[in-house]
Parts: C-alpha cells; structure tokens; sequence
C-alpha cells in the first residue's frame, strides 16, 4: 500500500468546499496511507461552527477522485458531511477522522466558530478520533504542500504508537517553507478576539443590512499558546477535548448549595 498503514480507513472532510486546494493536497497525501473517503461541502461553510441541517434535506452527489475510495459533495455544513458519511454514506467503519486544510487559521477561541474543528469535534461524538488541519494563511497562491505531508507523517506517527477514540488533535501550520519553519510546539488554546465591526449598508430597495468585518485584536498570550506558537514560527498542535466542565467552579457550587444537594425541602434558593 506504498507506505500505508494496513486497514486503515479515512474519512477526509473541510469547510472550503469541495474544490479548495488544501482538501485536494491531502487527497495525494492520505490516499498512501489506507481506504480514503471523502465527503466534503459543495461550497465554502467557514464560520458555521456546528451547525446541522435539520429544516431541509440534505442532497447529496456522488463523485470519482483519483487515489479515493469513494467520494461525495454534500449541499450542507462540514458536520453534516462527517455526520452523512459516518451515519449512513460509507459501510466500513472509520478509523479516523480528518477535517482540513483550512484557508486560513483556526487558533485559541476560533474553534468555537470554525467549521473545521467542529467536523473533527462531531468525529469524535460519532466515536471516530479526529483531527483538523489549518494553514496560518489567506493567500490564495498558497502551496498546501508541506502542510498535507506534514499531516501525513503526523497522521502516521499518532496512528502507530495507538490512538484513542477520544482524541481529538488541531493543528495550525505557519505558512513557510519548510526550512524556515522552528519546529514544532505542543500548545494549549490562546486568546483570539477580535474587533467586530458591522459596517452599516442598504440594498437597492433601500433595506438596510450589516456586514461584519473587523481585524484580530493583539492579546497578551500565555507561552505555551497556539497563537504565540504560529506567531513565533513554529507549529502547533493542540490536543482538544469536549467537556466544557469548568471544575473549579462545580466544586465550589458544591459548596455554595451544599444544603441543597440531596433533598429540597420547599425552602427558596
């Protein structure tokens, strides 16, 4: 299998749509390492975070790509397309989940907005591990090269030493060439806000409409950040989990309501 790894079975996914070349470049690199499926957006979902189809079908069209098993375009949301593939669409089960490569960063609270992390995340629901790649980049001239070999290797090293279904890994790669990139750092989410500027406009029929611009606000990061990691050169790779849980504040409602913990006796909290 030219390198591959024996059964393995991968499902590839992204929130440029079917056509973005960081999909198509990883299309060459997974496609040596097992059974690659692609299911992927028709057109561009970035910023649907995870949102579903529920009030209106989801159609679907089949398609031939070269090195890939089986291959759709779906008209919804990336996590859609991981939900459609896993729950219905393809037979074999997956073994892992791969969303990217994104147009663009998705680091510290961007996560919470991105498409692609959120197709990785639903991987994880559907109890495939998952992992979401992105390029520091909006250039449309980008070589996505090194970023899917990059994946590929990466992809190989967590698969052979064992992975769990739980895991669920972002990385976010500088957009360099190889040689001017540091190195690698494995990094916590930073602080990623923006300044959301919705710039007032009317259409021909005089309606008034808003679109949301604004650039990234410059915060102070701590030094084992994702966003200081891309900022300093080197890349990121930070493993994510779904349980939001703040423990820290759960021990202390315990202690808050402690009288309240086993029984109710009518009195008013």
């Amino acid at each position: 299998m030219n390198g591959g790894l024996h059964g393995l079975n991968i499902l590839l996914t992204n929130d440029d749509g079917i056509n973005a070349g960081g999909i198509r470049a990883l299309v060459r690199e997974l496609s040596t390492l097992g059974d690659l499926y692609v299911v992927a957006p028709d057109r561009e979902q970035s910023g649907t975070g995870h949102s579903i189809t529920v009030f209106e079908p989801i159609l679907t069209q089949k398609l031939e790509i070269e090195g890939v098993k089986a291959a759709w375009i779906v008209k919804g949301t990336p996590v859609d397309c991981v939900k459609l593939a896993i729950g219905k669409l393809l037979s074999p089960k997956m073994d892992l989940v791969v969303s990217g490569i994104n147009h663009g960063p998705n680091l510290g609270t961007d996560v919470l907005y991105s498409g692609t992390v959120s197709a990785a995340a639903e991987g994880v629901i559907m109890g495939v591990p998952s992992v979401a790649v992105s390029l520091n980049s909006y250039n449309d001239t980008m070589d996505f090269t090194f970023p899917a070999q990059f994946t590929r290797n990466f992809i190989r090293t967590v698969i052979r030493r064992g992975i769990d279904r739980n895991t669920m890994v972002n990385i976010n790669i500088p957009p360099l060439p190889p040689r001017q990139i540091k190195g690698i750092r494995i990094t916590r989410l930073g602080v990623r806000n923006y300044d959301n500027l919705f710039e007032e406009r009317r259409d021909p029929r005089g309606n008034t409409y808003y679109w949301l611009g604004g650039g990234v606000r410059k915060e102070e990061q701590e030094k084992d950040s994702d966003v200081l990691a891309v900022e300093e050169n080197y890349i990121s790779i930070t493993p994510l989990h779904l349980d939001l849980t703040d423990y820290i504040l759960m021990e202390e409602y315990r202690q808050v309501f402690r009288r309240y913990l086993d029984y109710f006796d009518g009195e008013k909290v």
